[in-house]
């Protein structure tokens, strides 16, 4: 097992142990809605229908980034797959640096995930650290075409790398790498943080390099620089790791500021979000998307059903938070009183 490999398998480890909790909160329970006790609404007919990257879509959310090693990333994304096409939601996939090395297909990162999910916006996914390390457009498209993707992810885990004992820490240089991949590549970029937020300003100069989309994936969910504490075997590393369990922008927050500074932009709310009710938060303060990761990754290692299951739950809290809005679909929901 490469080393890449084996320190994806140690990732999902810690995060389904429980052991990566955010030192902060998401900042949802600080935002609530104003209760409309006489909607004139019919709560089956609520609409959450919402466009995105060329595609309809039946709700607005992703399943977001994670990953592991072959064996289980293929089990996993192939159950995600199957029900981001079943619930008409979108996907992607976690990093797919240790395939792109791999010779041949990688189980899991394959067309195999296409023909699952023929319908579903699929996004691939590459670490901004890479891109100035020998990464460019060519491996970009094909990380595009190892799955027929959508878009394609470029996260960005300045804390993770710093945590990591392994970590590249050298980030000379990756803004602009970015910013001429942008405009290279014939592809929507997202830009994604992995768990400490992106502020207003670093929104705006994604935006005005031309990315598609920014996902400010905030604190309140899984702490990065804790799971490489974790799994540290350093004294040193891990106490460094140890006092960033609180570092980073709530996901609230980071949503409500950069859609503040950045009106039109197409901005995915993920970061901690534990429900439907969080969900329809999230859009609420302006998330166009809403992305899910840690919370369905217990679902996925079960079955394709699990996680249907799961996501059936968030969809009927969030048409219940439209219904107690008075809201019969997402516009009117972005437009909901909130208290105070």
């Amino acid at each position: 097992m490469s080393d890449i490999v084996n320190r994806k398998d140690q990732h999902l480890d810690v995060i389904l142990a429980g052991m990566a909790v955010h030192g902060l909160d998401n900042g949802f329970g600080e935002v609530r809605f104003v209760h409309e006790a006489l909607p004139d609404l019919d709560h089956g007919k609520i609409d959450l229908g919402t466009d995105f990257l060329g595609r309809r879509l039946k709700a607005p959310l992703l399943i977001s980034s994670m990953t592991g090693g072959p064996a289980r990333a293929e089990a996993i994304n192939a159950r995600l797959a199957e029900a981001a096409q079943h619930l008409g939601i979108a996907l992607a996939v976690g990093s797919q640096r240790a395939a792109l090395d791999a010779e041949g297909a990688t189980p899991g990162l394959d067309m195999a995930l296409r023909l699952r999910a023929p319908d579903t916006p699929i996004l691939a996914n590459i670490g901004a650290a890479q891109l100035t390390r020998g990464f460019g457009v060519d491996e970009a498209r094909r990380v595009l075409d190892m799955i027929a993707a959508d878009a394609l992810i470029v996260h960005l885990n300045p804390l993770q790398e710093a945590c990591q004992p392994e970590g590249d820490r050298d980030w000379w240089g990756v803004g602009a790498a970015l910013e001429a991949l942008v405009k290279a590549i014939d592809a929507p970029v997202v830009v994604k943080e992995t768990g400490a937020g992106i502020s207003a300003a670093t929104a705006k100069r994604l935006f005005a390099m031309g990315v598609a989309a920014v996902d400010v994936a905030g604190a309140g969910g899984s702490n990065w620089a804790t799971v490489e504490g974790e799994r540290a075997e350093g004294e040193g590393d891990k106490a460094h790791a140890a006092a960033f369990a609180d570092w980073g922008i709530p996901t609230a927050t980071a949503i409500a500021e950069i859609r503040a500074a950045c009106p039109k932009g197409l901005i995915i709310g993920s970061g901690g979000i534990h429900d439907g009710v969080e969900a329809a938060k999230a859009i609420r303060l302006g998330a166009d998307m809403v992305g899910q990761a840690a919370g369905v990754l217990g679902a996925a290692t079960v079955s394709t059903e699990a996680v249907v299951e799961h996501f059936h739950t968030v969809l009927r809290q969030m048409r219940t938070v439209c219904f107690c809005t008075g809201s019969a679909n997402l516009a009117a929901l972005r437009k909901a009183p909130l208290q105070g």
